[in-house]
């Protein structure tokens, strides 16, 4: 585990060093999980989210998109169950004067006895060598039974205390487990409380005449309340979705984990539409779907799970999530809810206003079901870089730092580099490079040797660069290095662009989802 944080601290770091990721206001400080993208970071996150959206638009005819205003009405948060119910139960610690959600500190308990078990499965592992029975093991051990009697239990406490909103009990179970303060080391704490986590912010001219309204903690609510206006100005019939991405914010008491959970973060949201009585089909195939966008990025099926709700929020019928194995273990990047109909029945409620669909084949108004896929972009992109991420042994002893993207979400498809900086060849790149800046985004460099800007180009995940040198200008050929083989060949300079465009455009990753 200490050796997997070691590799989270440096991937922080390269984001930082490499203008992928920086602390917002650093000049100042910082301002608390709150973070800036750089020059090479919005490219991938950019490609990221256009990778997303065509995946829904474009391979859909009956999904269309929207951006709503981040500012809505006070009473959508009042329907939504946001002013009452979006709340964490916050623990202080009276001796480090530290707060902490308290879920979080339970969660963490019953990932330590999890962590337990797997130890002994290890060792056993260790001992019996080829011959060894997992399975076998897990069920006659003493140490696992013991352990993992332990684990079930707490969770149960745990789910009963928190679907009965029991402050008191969720304390009780952090005395029980004698859970410690991680600074202070002790137990010396405060009653639960809950937190809300809504930013407020007050609208109008004056202070008398300003009606208070919130940051929205989430995307979906501005797709509720314009699905009618979608559908009637769209034409669209039932089933449809409407896809999203724009800016969430909530007031995170415990972020943490760099760019994992942050307090202002991005959404990409996709509300899909249908009628009652379909949604349990609709539901299983969106998470075929979405698992297949996943996996067509090349991560390795063995590195996503999906992680079905036993807890549901009390309006849904069937939830899970996409779990992606970060250093710090498996961890949400998407959720799939099956929503049924109450945000457009609350919405009906406290409008007063009637959002009913009619169905021009049955002759019928209802109110349609909804399937959510909701997935952070920061949390996606936090996936992709702890993936890319790899430091490799080379056959002389070097170490190099790269960065495996997959090529289309890559910030730079291409460089061009001249071997040095005279002899007509930095005239020659220059004009290869304006040919294909059109085409896919390229990068021009001609300061140090070519090994150092191979290893530059490496570090930001560049998949191929091009070496202009004295034999381009008579046989008008490059040299092509690939960045993950590191093998280079010569190639007609005309031939460039149909070699790479393919490889390097969302396209690509499209094609394979169909």
């Amino acid at each position: 585990m200490a050796q997997q944080e070691d590799v989270f601290k440096k991937i922080v770091s390269h984001c930082k060093e490499y203008g992928f990721v920086f602390p917002s206001s650093e000049l100042y400080d910082g301002l608390g999980a709150v973070y800036d993208y750089g020059q090479n970071g919005v490219e991938l996150k950019n490609n990221i989210k256009q990778y997303w959206w065509q995946s829904m638009v474009l391979l859909h005819d009956n999904i269309v998109g929207i951006d709503s205003a981040i500012f809505m009405h006070p009473t959508i948060w009042k329907a939504s169950g946001h002013v009452d119910a979006f709340n964490d139960p916050l623990i202080d610690n009276r001796d480090s004067k530290k707060r902490y959600r308290a879920d979080v500190l339970i969660e963490d308990q019953i990932a330590k006895y999890e962590e337990k078990i797997e130890k002994e499965v290890a060792k056993a592992r260790k001992r019996f060598g080829d011959s060894f029975d997992e399975a076998k093991y897990r069920e006659t051990s003493e140490r696992v039974l013991e352990n993992q009697a332990k684990r079930d239990a707490l969770e149960q406490r745990y789910k009963d205390a928190m679907n009965g909103n029991d402050l008191q009990a969720i304390k009780q179970i952090i005395l029980d487990e004698e859970i410690v303060d991680p600074i202070s080391g002790t137990r010396n704490w405060t009653d639960v409380r809950q937190f809300n986590l809504m930013f407020k912010t007050s609208m109008g001219s004056t202070a008398e005449g300003a009606s208070d309204i919130y940051l929205r903690p989430e995307t979906a609510q501005g797709i509720f309340v314009n699905y009618l206006n979608v559908q009637k100005t769209g034409r669209m019939k039932v089933p449809f979705g409407i896809a999203q991405i724009g800016k969430a914010f909530r007031n995170e008491i415990v972020a943490r984990q760099f760019i994992f959970r942050m307090r202002e973060f991005e959404q990409m949201e996709m509300q899909f539409f249908v009628k009652p009585g379909t949604e349990i089909d609709w539901f299983k195939s969106w998470k075929e779907m979405r698992m297949k966008w996943h996996q067509a990025l090349g991560f390795g099926a063995e590195n996503y799970r999906f992680h079905d709700h036993e807890k549901l929020a009390f309006y849904a019928n069937a939830a899970t999530d996409i779990e992606f194995k970060m250093p710090f273990g498996f961890k949400e990047v998407e959720g799939i809810h099956s929503r049924t109909n109450y945000d457009l029945t609350q919405h009906e409620k406290f409008s007063g206003k009637s959002i009913k669909y009619f169905d021009p084949e049955t002759k019928e108004s209802y109110t349609p079901y909804v399937i959510e896929t909701s997935i952070g972009v920061d949390r996606m992109y936090l996936s992709v870089m702890c993936h890319a991420y790899q430091e490799e042994q080379l056959e002389n002893g070097e170490t190099r730092t790269v960065l495996k993207l997959p090529a289309a979400l890559a910030p730079v498809k291409l460089a061009v580099l001249p071997l040095i900086k005279k002899d007509g060849l930095p005239e020659k790149a220059r004009e290869i490079m304006n040919d294909l800046k059109f085409h896919f985004n390229c990068k021009y460099e001609e300061k140090d040797t070519i090994g150092k800007r191979y290893r530059r180009q490496d570090a930001i995940g560049t998949p191929y660069c091009i070496t202009i040198d004295h034999e381009t200008l008579t046989d008008n050929c490059v040299t092509l290095r690939d960045r993950d083989t590191m093998k280079q060949e010569r190639v007609p300079i005309s031939e460039l662009r149909s070699l790479i465009e393919d490889k390097v455009t969302i396209t690509g990753l499209l094609k394979k989802l169909q």
